[in-house]
Parts: C-alpha cells; structure tokens; sequence
C-alpha cells in the first residue's frame, strides 16, 4: 500500500490552501493511499499575519489524520519532523508551497527527509514568485526548489515561472473544483438565501481582500456606463487584509 505524508497547513487554520489540503488527503485515503497530514503549531507570527484570525471559527474536524508539529521560525521542529517522517517511512512526501517566507522550513524539511533515505518529495507550487514582492524572495524559493523531485503547478503562469528556477519535471494539473462545502444549491436558492434580485445579475468578488487581487480595478470597471447599462450587481464577500477605507472612497468616488 502506497503512502504519503502531506506538508503543509490544515484543520483548523482557514484558508483556500488549508481547505485544499484536507480535501487532497481525504481524496488518497478514499483511493487506497494511506494519507496524513503534517500541519503548524505557528504558521506565521502574529506581526506578519493581517487578518483578524488565522483559525477557523466554525466547522467541523475533518476525518483525517492531522498532527500540528511545525513552528515554521523554530528550527528545533523542522528536524524534529524531518526525523518523524523518516522513521514512518512514506513513499513520498507532498509540500505545499505559496510563500518565501516559508523556504527556509519547508526546504530543510525537505533536504532532512530526503538525507539517506529514498523517500521523494512533490512541491505543489501555488506561487513561486510571490504576489508581494520582498527582497531575499527568489534566493528563499531558490533554497526550497533545489529540496524538492518533482512539482506540480495548477496554472500555466505558475508552471512558467517555475521553469525559471528549475529544469526538474513539473506536472500542469489546474486546479480541482472543491467538494468540501456542503451540497449544490439552485441559482433561485442561492438568490433567496442571500436577499438578491433575481432580475438583477451579479458578479462575485470572494476571499480575501488584498490590492494585488484587483478589487480596486473592479470598481472601476464597475463605474463603466457600458457595464453600468447591463445592470450587473457586484457583490464583495470577504475579510479585508488592507484598509477598507480605500475601497469605500472608490466607491464613493464612482458612485457605485
């Protein structure tokens, strides 16, 4: 029976790569491939983190093996998970990989793991060159690229980026529609449910809220007299990670 360890965060730190990796192991065990998870005591530390809450603050546990054992600024645990990993025994493991803050952990994971033992490492890439740039980004993803076997990548983007830092094989796999949030609902329904006209269309604007995912660019389209004569309704779910006054002001600003 094949086995993997997947790296990376989980239940219950929230987010899209949070929710992804619970669902991925999920998807092995449920294809025979005994699967677990190895997850953060510290994530980031708190001065890093601009959000209102790295946890989840409803929900269940998911029906996986979880075990939170990596301070991602403590290099004591990085080894000592290294050592873990080693004495399991998997036939790989699977590192999820979105920021350079990140390399110096997750690469000496990697390298401890793979030292006399034949154990292979697959990088899922989610960014490789960071959204928000910062000085030392390409030498950190650069430490943790050479860590790794193999890569995959869900966007062509990501894959073309990769290949600047690597020649090593990279699989395109785009990525998978989440099955993990409850059952499928009528468009009506979903209209009721959340108090919309159903006359009206609506574009959706989900997740969190940063200046590099373009929100302020969607206002502005929004303010379009063409866009405006189609009678769309913009809706923006999500935690703001800037300040939302911006966004208020360019609202105000376009009358929208």
């Amino acid at each position: 029976m094949k086995k993997n360890i997947i790296i990376g965060p989980a239940y219950p730190y929230r987010g899209g790569i949070a929710n992804f990796n619970d669902a991925l192991c999920k998807a092995f065990n449920d294809e025979g491939i005994e699967s677990s998870i190895i997850s953060f005591t510290l994530q980031y530390p708190g001065f890093l983190f601009p959000g209102k809450t790295q946890y989840e603050e409803n929900g269940d546990s998911p029906a996986i093996k979880i075990e939170t054992l990596i301070n991602s600024i403590n290099p004591v645990t990085w080894f000592r998970v290294a050592k873990k990993i080693k004495k399991e025994k998997p036939d790989y493991i699977i590192i999820r990989y979105w920021l350079p803050f990140m390399a110096p952990c997750l690469g000496t994971i990697a390298r401890s793991v793979k030292k006399n033992s034949n154990i292979k490492v697959i990088a899922i890439i989610d960014n490789i060159i960071p959204h928000e740039k910062r000085i030392g980004d390409k030498v950190l993803s650069k430490y943790f690229v050479k860590s790794c076997d193999t890569f995959v990548a869900m966007s062509r983007s990501v894959m073309d980026d990769l290949k600047l830092f690597t020649d090593k094989k990279i699989i395109f796999s785009p990525h998978p529609i989440y099955n993990i949030f409850g059952e499928k609902i009528s468009k009506e329904q979903a209209l009721k449910k959340l108090g919309l006209n159903e006359n009206d269309k609506h574009i959706l604007f989900f997740g969190f809220i940063r200046k590099y995912k373009g929100l302020d660019l969607l206002l502005e389209a929004m303010a379009n007299e063409k866009v405006k004569s189609l009678n769309v309704k913009l809706v923006v779910a999500g935690e703001f990670y800037d300040d939302s006054q911006y966004y208020h002001d360019l609202i105000k600003k376009y009358q929208i």
